[in-house]
């Protein structure tokens, strides 16, 4: 079965980080591109992050790009989130994805998918 659990989410202040962990298991893990995925109630899940599958290439969006770093362990499988300069409205679940393509910017482009993990920045 494949895997993606994610972990170290909770409850922050305005400016705080936060790193987020995604331990794959069940999947040939350097064989993906990975990403970060967030919803915030009532919101459609929008994109965050990704990174191929050797971790040479790294996207982000606009309101992330220099605030948000995303990584891998190959070895470790796991792929890392580390979130800096934290914002209210960074506030959401987030989520961890994995896909067999070329760093898919859409949700539908994943293959597999995390249950999440809750991120609260308070002001």
């Amino acid at each position: 079965q494949v895997q993606l659990v994610e972990s170290g989410g909770g409850l922050v202040q305005a400016g705080g980080s936060l790193r987020l962990s995604c331990a794959a298991s069940g999947l040939t893990f350097s064989s993906y591109a990975m990403g970060w995925f967030r919803q915030a109630p009532g919101k459609e899940r929008e994109f965050v992050a990704a990174i191929s599958w050797s971790g040479g290439n790294t996207y982000y969006a606009d309101s992330e790009k220099g605030r948000f770093t995303i990584s891998r362990d190959n070895a470790k499988n796991t792929v890392y989130l580390q979130m800096n300069s934290l914002k209210p409205e960074d506030t959401a679940v987030y989520f961890c994805a994995a896909s067999h393509s070329v760093v898919p910017a859409t949700p539908r482009g994943y293959d597999y998918w995390g249950q999440g993990t809750q991120v609260t920045v308070s002001s």
